[in-house]
């Protein structure tokens, strides 16, 4: 069955081309496309476009559907092109005419687009939430280990004195940052294109704000032509925000691998946690850092493969957007796999004590020794000289201690303060709004 089938058979040929992982991808979108057409015909009911008696059967027997895929007992059948032919098969088979007015007012083009804005809505919901739980991690880990020192570097040379509170604090603060983009690709992941049907609106007297309401959307795309414009453009936003999360998993997995080998031996994990060598006996591998470090690499990539498909196409609907599904869907579930993993074995790592006593890192101390002549009255100038003399001369001798207290340095690490922030970006998000309209759609 397809919606847009006529009397012509089309050639096995071109819809095994054109259909492609349509099918196997369209049972994610299935439960959206119910609550899409759940929203739909109870407007279609509002403007006088369907029935009381059929808006009943077609309700009730859509939400059926919704337990059936809750349950995991919807599949799309063989010869069935997509999610949305297959449920408006099974309306018709189940309970007749009723089922064939449900597209009433819409085309397959503002059906699709719903059904990935609410796909894409609640998959970002999940990134949120596996991001807040790596960010608290972070910021108890940074505050455990805030008085252990290791060297900071720049160029991969020795450079400072820096902390592990400092580093697991860093990358508390990093998703900070990367929520926001995460909240911008929620808000344009949050407005209803229902109702723009192929992208030139309908003839029908349709009530697009009752949809949204309906929704739980914040707002509408309100331009038909932008509504299926937003295609190609919202998995471009979201795509950027998955690199921004991966961008700073990666780095951290990329720390991590370095801290592990015996050349920095800052930390290490339990043997259950690493992998061997099929030669090397004494091998402890960091297989689950690195392959974190590979897909979220990887996932980096995400924006500039949306945009290469997206390239030149005028406006309307082109069927290579059907593509984007390919590329954005498994990155949700790979990025939140990568956030897991990594907020399972932060934890486990074992950090060593003392490392600033090892004589490779005394220089990192040099700022610190010319700072203080500072203090005491010498020009800077002199200061970095005299002390560059002495590195020199090898009588240069580091302090026992670093005195760092201005804001967000060893000595004052403001988790407090990057705490608020990270609140304020998760206020930004009205997930209970969504939760709602959702649980209202399905009474």
């Amino acid at each position: 069955m397809k919606l847009w089938q006529k009397e012509t058979q089309v050639a096995a040929e071109i819809e095994r081309f054109t259909v492609g992982k349509d099918r196997e991808l369209d049972l994610e979108l299935a439960p959206f496309d119910i609550l899409g057409s759940l929203a739909h015909t109870r407007m279609l009911a509002e403007v006088g476009l369907l029935e009381q008696d059929d808006l009943q059967a077609v309700q009730q027997e859509l939400k059926q559907l919704y337990k059936e895929v809750a349950g995991g007992n919807f599949t799309i059948e063989d010869g069935v092109e997509d999610v949305h032919s297959q449920v408006e098969l099974l309306l018709t088979q189940r309970i007749g005419d009723a089922g064939k007015k449900i597209h009433s007012g819409r085309s397959r083009n503002d059906q699709v687009l719903v059904d990935l804005k609410l796909f894409m809505r609640h998959q970002l919901r999940g990134l949120v939430e596996q991001v807040e739980a790596l960010f608290h991690t972070l910021q108890s880990l940074s505050e455990k280990h805030k008085d252990k020192l290791l060297p900071g570097y720049t160029h991969l040379q020795v450079a400072m004195p820096s902390s592990f509170g400092l580093w697991f604090g860093a990358y508390a603060e990093s998703l900070v940052d990367d929520l926001l983009l995460v909240q911008a690709a929620y808000r344009i992941s949050n407005k209803n294109p229902l109702g723009s049907a192929a992208g030139y609106g309908s003839s029908f007297p349709l009530n697009r704000q009752m949809t949204t309401d309906l929704l739980g959307f914040e707002s509408l795309n309100y331009n038909v032509v932008y509504a299926q414009m937003g295609r190609g453009k919202t998995e471009r936003t979201v795509a950027t925000a998955i690199a921004a999360v991966a961008a700073t998993v990666a780095r951290m997995a990329m720390d991590l691998c370095l801290y592990m080998s015996q050349n920095f031996a800052f930390v290490t994990l339990p043997e259950e946690l690493t992998t061997g060598s099929s030669i090397m006996p004494h091998k402890k591998n960091p297989d689950v850092f690195e392959l974190m470090r590979g897909k979220s690499n990887r996932l980096q990539s995400l924006p500039n493969e949306v945009a290469l498909l997206m390239a030149n196409l005028p406006s309307g609907y082109h069927r290579e957007m059907q593509l984007l599904k390919e590329s954005l869907f498994p990155a949700f579930a790979e990025l939140q796999n990568c956030l897991q993993m990594a907020n399972y074995m932060l934890p486990n790592l074992l950090i060593r004590d003392n490392i600033m006593q090892d004589e490779n890192y005394k220089y990192a101390f040099s700022v610190e020794v010319v700072n203080n002549e500072v203090l005491k009255g010498v020009p800077f100038r002199d200061a970095y000289k005299n002390i560059g003399a002495a590195i020199a001369e090898g009588t240069f001798e580091a302090p026992a201690t670093v005195q760092h207290t201005h804001e967000g340095s060893i000595g004052n690490l403001c988790n407090q303060e990057i705490q608020e922030q990270m609140q304020r970006v998760l206020q930004g998000f009205d997930f209970i709004k969504v939760d709602e309209a959702v649980a209202n759609l399905l009474i």
